[in-house]
């Protein structure tokens, strides 16, 4: 069992920045590839960015390349997202998930989630 903590989430205005962390506690955390996925209201969950175990590799959607970093600590058993020129549409609820197998887009590659932390970014 995994169990995933997100913070930093908040009220910003468009074009500002944020820093979401997500804190895991249970197994261990370097054993598993880490993703941020986000969704706003009435829309589907859709993947944001994920980070291979050993932090070799990272992976974005279109939507968020070149604004959002994914990063991680294994030391500290903590998965960042770094979001910088925020849009009104990167409004949502974020997550942090453990991957289990599969393709790192998709929600059900996923086994253990965080609650959640509410972004918002004002006009």
């Amino acid at each position: 069992q995994v169990q995933l903590v997100e913070s930093g989430g908040g009220l910003v205005q468009a074009g500002g920045s944020l820093r979401l962390s997500c804190a895991a506690s249970g197994r261990t955390f370097s054993n598993y590839a880490m993703a941020w996925f986000r969704q706003a209201p009435g829309k589907e969950r859709e993947f944001a960015a994920a980070i291979t175990r050993s932090a070799i590799s990272t992976y974005s959607s279109d939507s968020v390349k070149g604004r959002f970093t994914i990063t991680r600590d294994n030391a500290k058993n903590t998965v960042y997202l770094q979001m910088n020129s925020l849009k009104p549409e990167d409004t949502a609820v974020y997550y942090c998930a453990a991957h289990s197998g599969g393709s790192y887009y998709f929600p059900q590659s996923y086994n253990y989630w965080g609650q959640g932390t509410q972004v918002t970014v004002s006009s």
